[in-house]
């Protein structure tokens, strides 16, 4: 089944913008267009449902009900439990809530690994957890693929080690990491799996309950939805770790670790992501599916798009003496994020691709660590990163080409 380009597009209002007219758009490991579905949920919450919620007056009941629905659906999508799904303000915020809750379970001596691939906010919480006696190790990338070697973490693994916390893929190396395998030898020396979803999700959301982690986490605001950070906490782990939430919401497993008040509006705009791959589900397939079957199928849709046209920047930029592209060169084993490390300051480069319509960036990302461990000074150089969804059409690829080609 080949992906429908044109309803895909015909599905984001930002695509018949005016203002967006002749840009293409190269940024979205930074944050994607948003999907119409998401904005009328949005909309209507704001104009019609802006109360406090779970009253019994009609504004405040549908308010609630909407936000219900947003997380039944989403963690149906996901393959998991609906109170296994939470939402906070965004991702760093939960990780940093995470780690504060396992810094109060943990004991000092007892060991986190983290590995210098991921951006900092799946890496910083955890190894500020050091100041209260807790070990840190770091799994480390090799320094020529930026690749993480399962082999190198199973010598780190030990019977100290509590948490293993590693990125689906790296936002700058791009790699897919396999989450499943890596699960399991943590799993194996009794230790828990926190993964940073944040750059793969935006390439089909993946089936958590599967995949096996205890911990998953991406952003709504780079899956076509709202500012919210996502958060699968699986019940064993969940109802271990110490509640962070209010001491009165404690047995109720979604609220354990939200401590702030949640953006109402913005949870239930959340729904509008499932509303998303139902529509693309319907408008390809005509058998019927559960949830988190429409999400897998819909998934499997947009990385064979994404695939397709990845490999055709990849064969366009690999054998330039002047870039050195990170991670591997596979297209079927990487997300469209594709990070380059130039001759030259990435900044002015894509300050030049925007003057040809191509809106892309230059810098760290926030992957400072990883960037080091390659050689790459993120402060004097960085590196230019033109990154694309199954939006991207391949007339966009065609600019994008022609713009590095005439920059390059």
């Amino acid at each position: 089944m080949k992906l429908d380009i044109d309803f895909v597009r015909s599905q984001f209002p930002a695509f018949s913008e005016p203002s967006l007219q002749g840009q293409a758009f190269f940024e979205n490991a930074g944050g994607s267009y948003t999907c119409g579905a998401v904005i009328d949920r949005l909309t209507r919450f704001y104009t019609q449902r802006k109360v406090q919620p779970y009253a019994a007056y009609e504004a405040s009941r549908l308010g609630g009900e909407e936000m219900d629905e947003a997380r039944v659906r989403m963690a149906a999508i996901l393959g998991v439990d609906t109170d296994e799904l939470s939402f906070g303000p965004s991702t760093t915020q939960n990780t940093y809530v995470l780690a504060q809750a396992f810094g109060q379970m943990m004991q000092a001596g007892e060991a986190i690994i983290v590995t210098n691939q991921d951006h900092e906010a799946n890496s910083g919480p955890w190894r500020r957890l050091e100041d209260r006696g807790i070990e840190v190790r770091e799994w480390q990338i090799d320094p020529v693929t930026g690749l993480l070697n399962p082999e190198d973490l199973e010598e780190l693994l030990d019977e100290n080690v509590r948490l293993v916390c590693f990125p689906h893929c790296s936002n700058v190396v791009g790699h897919i990491n396999p989450v499943t395998e890596i699960t399991a030898l943590a799993h194996a020396s009794g230790a828990f799996v926190c993964v940073d979803g944040v750059s793969y999700a935006p390439h089909g959301f993946a089936d958590v309950g599967a995949l096996g982690p205890d911990i998953y986490l991406f952003s709504a605001y780079k899956t076509y939805g709202p500012h919210q950070g996502l958060m699968v906490i699986r019940r064993a782990l969940g109802e271990l770790l110490p509640n962070q939430g209010h001491y009165f919401n404690e047995d109720t497993l979604y609220k354990r670790f939200t401590p702030a008040g949640p953006d109402h509006a913005q949870i239930a705009a959340c729904a509008g992501m499932a509303d998303y791959v139902d529509a693309l589900y319907d408008h390809h397939f005509s058998k019927p599916a559960k949830p988190v079957e429409r999400g897998v199928a819909v998934h499997d849709l947009m990385r064979s798009h994404e695939t397709e046209l990845l490999d055709q920047v990849l064969s366009a930029v690999q054998g330039r003496n002047s870039v050195r592209v990170l991670g591997t060169l596979d297209a079927q084993t990487r997300a469209p994020t594709v990070a380059m490390a130039l001759n030259r300051p990435a900044e002015p480069v894509a300050a030049k691709l925007a003057k040809r319509g191509i809106m892309t960036g230059g810098g760290d990302f926030y992957a400072v660590r990883a960037l080091e461990a390659l050689g790459i000074d993120p402060t004097k150089e960085g590196v230019l990163r033109v990154s694309f969804t199954h939006y991207t059409s391949q007339g966009e690829i065609d600019q994008l080409l022609e713009g590095l080609d005439h920059v390059l």
